[in-house]
């Protein structure tokens, strides 16, 4: 059976995007369930737009991020293509290795045991 042909529509160029690989997600995930463990974090949320994806990081869910987790491939060669980024807006680590970025994070985990 054939189907009758919907006339030529130019169809738009597929939009690139940026996104997180599975290898990093699993990074950035194992950190935030240490920080959903501890109390710290309650929620996320992940946006990939076409020069950069974002991890952003709650204590609550209306509230502004308390951290954004960016991944900027075109920096990969001069800055570092990974950043985090305060909730003012400052740029508190960069870098091209994933797990060295988030340790600025990892040091709201350490604190004195009584």
């Amino acid at each position: 059976m054939s189907y009758p042909s919907l006339g030529s529509f130019p169809t738009p160029p597929p939009t690139e995007q940026v996104a997180f690989h599975r290898s990093e997600l699993s990074v950035i995930l194992s950190l935030y369930g240490r920080m959903v463990a501890a109390g710290e974090w309650r929620d996320y949320g992940i946006s990939c737009l076409r020069d950069l994806a974002v991890f952003s990081v709650f204590r609550r869910t209306a509230e502004n991020p308390l951290y954004r987790i960016e991944k900027r491939p075109k920096l990969r060669g001069k800055q570092g293509q990974y950043a985090v980024v305060g909730i003012d807006g400052q740029i508190l680590k960069r870098g091209n290795d994933l797990k060295t970025v988030l340790r600025v994070l990892e040091r709201k985990l350490i604190r004195a045991v009584d």
